[in-house]
């Protein structure tokens, strides 16, 4: 054999060498970051941390709606849930407990995400994947994909269990699959952290149908149905705040000749859908079961030759003149419909 043949040989042998070592001894792990803001995790996930930074979860702390309703949190109970400490820490399937410190931040990376290490007490984050060279030392945890896992706060109100008693949970569509979709669909992508939720008025119209015909009883009068065909619990659901109202209005006015000469007359309540507070007892709960259709009768005079109807979506319980409501300023328009002979 002659040297150049060996001179190859053994070089070829120094580079599988080489790369065997690189693969048996991988670059050192960066240095583990410190937990003392979610603000640190937009260094290296600006997306996901722009997503959740423009959601509600981000606002919990500082939402008007939240602060008027709790009154500036004086109802501490509030708290728990929208300043909470990390889930891991409490427990999944365990009311959260509040925090003293980074209230602001509201609920947080830092809420949902670190964990500690049994042995250690070491920081790190739950995500999809293990990863013990990153900074945040990400280790998979299925408990995030868990219905349990967001009952922790959003089963306050019974969500999770309104969950649990309908098709959904049968065919396996759990919250996540609703609230934080995959981006474009692709797992390798990831989730949205935005979480949509009643504030998203698209969600909220995909969650129902609203529809009116003649009563088969009473020709003369009208039935309107309202069928939770889209969420997969109540509607609405979770914060006893939120409210939906079916208005009405007649298509031809008092004194006008025709409905195009007609100027529409102010709303007039019909029905209201609404898990009422604990306090107000007398007060039924009217909220609407996965998969229920609601039928509500419209049998007033004016409203024999046409009416107009809609459903509109609150986000606080109360109308500021309840004799006289305006929902076109004080609600979201959900859906509506006309009905003529």
């Amino acid at each position: 054999m002659d040297l150049r043949r060996v001179t190859g040989l053994v070089a070829l042998a120094l580079a599988l060498w080489l790369a065997l070592a690189l693969l048996n001894h991988p670059a050192p792990a960066a240095p583990p970051v410190n937990f003392d803001s979610s603000n640190r995790c937009a260094e290296c996930h600006p997306a996901v941390f722009d997503e959740w930074k423009s959601s509600w979860h981000a606002r919990s702390w500082d939402d008007p709606d939240v602060r008027a309703l709790s009154n500036d949190f004086a109802n501490t109970d509030c708290i728990d849930c929208h300043a909470p400490r990390p889930v891991f820490s409490t427990g999944v399937g365990k009311r959260v407990l509040p925090r003293a410190a980074r209230r602001s931040e509201g609920v947080d990376c830092i809420a949902c995400h670190l964990i500690r290490d049994a042995d250690t007490g070491a920081p790190g984050v739950a995500g999809t994947i293990d990863r013990p060279g990153a900074a945040c030392r990400p280790r998979a945890m299925l408990d995030l994909q868990r219905p349990d896992y967001c009952g922790v706060c959003h089963d306050q109100h019974k969500t999770v269990r309104q969950w649990r008693a309908s098709s959904w949970a049968e065919r396996g569509i759990g919250c996540i699959d609703c609230h934080m979709p995959l981006r474009n669909d692709d797992p390798n992508q990831g989730r949205d952290h935005s979480c949509r939720g009643g504030h998203d008025l698209e969600l909220v119209r995909s969650a129902v149908e609203l529809r009116g015909k003649r009563d088969p009883q009473n020709p003369l009068n009208w039935v309107l149905e309202v069928e939770n065909v889209g969420a997969g619990h109540h509607f609405p659901t979770d914060e006893r705040s939120r409210a939906a109202d079916l208005f009405w209005r007649p298509l031809v006015a008092v004194g006008a000749t025709n409905a195009d000469d007609a100027q529409p007359g102010p709303w007039r309540h019909l029905y209201r859908f609404r898990d009422p507070y604990r306090h107000e007892t007398d007060i039924p709960a009217t909220h609407l079961a996965a998969g229920e259709t609601r039928r509500v009768s419209l049998g007033e005079e004016e409203a024999r030759a046409g009416a107009e109807v809609a459903l509109f979506y609150k986000l606080t319980p109360y109308y500021e003149n309840p004799d006289h409501p305006d929902p076109e300023r004080e609600a979201r328009l959900v859906h509506s419909l006309t009905l003529k002979p």
